[in-house]
């Protein structure tokens, strides 16, 4: 879709920053184009866990707010909830996908900077990044060891308007997906960026 097109320049210059996958390439700049966008989209959870009933009577706002070749800032707002933030970047290997957690004053969650690295090519609208050694021993240590199996995955399909975030373990589904079609007025910019 023409709304997703990406400058040359951009292009050319993330291209030149990363030597990932040509898939993997794909996405981050599509990702990027959306991004030079600055909407904020609402979402909406698909998965059935009963664990995410709560969450699912949340408001749920995706913003794209800050992009570069190097990196993208997803604010991801539940309600009033401004805490969670996802940061992806590429490496030299693949991309990379971490959680910015904060309190309200914006100084760091105990549980944050976790995340993981593409465990493969992935596909140009779809990536999923199991949890990094530095995760798996922040979530054992935090008491959390069923975490340790986590994989999240972004997917982009601009053909299909959606932009989706999920995270998957055994007897864990959590998928939510965002309308790209309809943006929304912007949220406020997440805790710790005012």
């Amino acid at each position: 879709m023409k709304k997703y097109l990406l400058a040359t320049a951009l292009v050319a210059t993330c291209a030149c920053a990363h030597t990932t996958s040509s898939d993997q390439t794909v996405f981050f700049e599509s990702l990027l184009s959306l991004c030079q966008q600055g909407e904020a989209y609402s979402g909406r959870v698909v998965s059935t866990d009963e664990a995410d009933a709560a969450f699912a009577e949340e408001t749920l706002i995706a913003h794209f707010r800050s992009c570069a070749a190097d990196e993208i800032r997803i604010p991801f707002h539940v309600g009033e909830d401004r805490s969670r933030t996802w940061v992806l970047t590429p490496t030299e290997t693949g991309l990379r996908l971490k959680h910015d957690h904060r309190h309200e004053d914006g100084s760091e969650d105990t549980i944050t900077q976790y995340g993981g690295d593409t465990g493969g090519e992935g596909s140009a609208t779809r990536q999923e990044f199991p949890a990094d050694q530095y995760s798996k021993d922040l979530f054992v240590q935090e008491g959390l060891n069923v975490s340790v199996s986590n994989v999240w995955a972004i997917e982009f399909d601009p053909d299909r308007d959606l932009f989706a975030y999920e995270l998957r373990r055994p007897n864990r589904d959590f998928r939510v997906e965002f309308d790209l079609a309809s943006p929304v007025a912007s949220p406020p910019p997440p805790w710790g960026a005012e």
